[in-house]
């Protein structure tokens, strides 16, 4: 084929394919060939046709990685990034006391939240956001999902979700939406539970239309919504096609995980209740477990959610930061790695197909999350000897470069690694 392409050489490739028997997927001396945005090939160097590295030789387009290890671009596939304000004060409550749920029923959380957003111009919130976009980006991250659900009225929703387009538009980063209306009840239908859900199907087919929704979340908790209210707003959301995802069993076994099973959920995400049953019902739907070691860290929480049980039944367990002002105000993926080995015993090798190839299962995406031929040239080039050193060392950012549709980005997203 005459296709014009770049060559990398020089690197450890960590390919995250599964069913590879070594360990990442790891190839020691390795070579990736990108086309276009896509990957053409990856493999062992001594396997590239040599007409390829002529020919790329000649037009420059062959870069030394100089030993870097190479492994498909990060995933964060559970954020609450666009928000306005923050909630330090109620940081200081948690540690003098206070409940999560305490402090929800008595107006702050979530609802404090709602408030600022819903405050800020569009413009304002989008400068809020970018810094947090561009900390992740500095990690490796490529693709990120953004929910909305700190507007939680109309405007306000629609609002949210113009700015994650935004972000998606003006850096080097895929962005998926997600409508995550039913988050909490606003001040205004406090008491109405049920009229909020009717409005949050009234706004969901209007969002839609405009191109602000790739998929549809619901907070299902004893201080959310019941599954009655939940499978209400996934009958709206099939209706038009979109896939679900569900914020499940946090804070107690609501029976959420079961219901997400039935719609086909593509995640269901904190789990730290989940039942057996709940486990099974995941298995047999081929939903991703979402696993959130920030909120569960911030939070400090001591039930831990069930991953011998997850490992054993093959259901899928992916990671992510859960960036949000109230429960999780992390940006780094890396920190999540660590976190997810040391608080929830997950091994290393887990650890990074929880932020590349599961997440991508998470957001439902097939173009990327291993390196392999076909697959987006999406990729990290990192200063590290193995993999493992990127969940061991906490506090370090290693990354060397970041790859995106096969090209280097420019500008502010290029930071150096720190």
């Amino acid at each position: 084929m005459n296709l014009p392409r770049s060559i990398w050489l020089h690197c450890k490739v960590a390919t995250l394919q599964a069913g590879i028997a070594q360990p990442y997927g790891l190839i020691q001396d390795a070579a990736l060939v990108a086309s276009r945005g896509t990957l053409q090939w990856v493999g062992p160097r001594s396997d590239l046709p040599a007409e390829w590295l002529a020919s790329c030789t000649q037009t420059g387009d062959v870069h030394d990685a100089q030993g870097a290890l190479i492994t498909p671009g990060l995933m964060d596939c559970h954020t609450h990034l666009v928000y306005g304000g923050n909630r330090a004060g109620e940081f200081e409550q948690r540690l003098n006391g206070a409940s999560y749920e305490d402090i929800a029923r008595a107006g702050g959380g979530i609802a404090s939240t709602v408030n600022a957003t819903r405050d800020a111009t569009e413009a304002g919130l989008l400068e809020q956001s970018k810094p947090r976009l561009l900390a992740l980006l500095a990690e490796g991250v490529t693709t990120i999902e953004i929910k909305s659900g700190y507007g939680l009225a109309l405007e306000h929703e629609r609002k949210t979700l113009r700015v994650a387009r935004a972000l998606g538009a003006a850096h080097p980063v895929t962005v998926q939406t997600t409508f995550l209306g039913a988050h909490a009840v606003p001040p205004e239908f406090e008491g109405r539970a049920d009229a909020y859900v009717d409005e949050v199907v009234r706004m969901l087919p209007l969002l839609h239309a405009e191109g602000l929704v790739d998929a549809v979340d619901a907070f299902c908790e004893r201080i959310g919504f019941s599954v009655a209210q939940t499978e209400r707003v996934f009958q709206a959301a099939q209706a038009l096609g979109l896939p679900v995802k569900l914020h499940a069993e946090q804070l107690s076994d609501s029976g959420g995980a079961e219901l997400a099973a039935r719609y086909k959920a593509i995640s269901c995400d904190h789990l730290e209740w989940l039942s057996d049953s709940g486990v099974k019902a995941m298995a047999q739907a081929g939903t991703t477990a979402v696993l959130l070691p920030g909120a569960f860290y911030f939070l400090r929480e001591t039930r831990l959610p069930p991953i011998a049980q997850l490992r054993a039944a093959g259901v899928p367990m992916a990671i992510s930061t859960d960036c949000n002002p109230g429960s999780s105000p992390c940006t780094s993926l890396l920190l999540m790695l660590n976190m997810a080995c040391t608080l929830f015993r997950l091994t290393p090798e887990e650890a990074l197909a929880g932020v590349t190839r599961n997440a991508a299962r998470a957001l439902g995406l097939k173009d990327r999350g291993v390196l392999a031929a076909g697959m987006r040239a999406d990729f990290v080039l990192w200063d590290v000897q193995s993999p493992a050193e990127l969940s061991y060392a906490f506090g370090r950012n290693p990354r060397l470069q970041t790859v995106f549709g096969g090209l280097p980005p420019k500008g502010e997203e290029a930071g150096a690694a720190v």
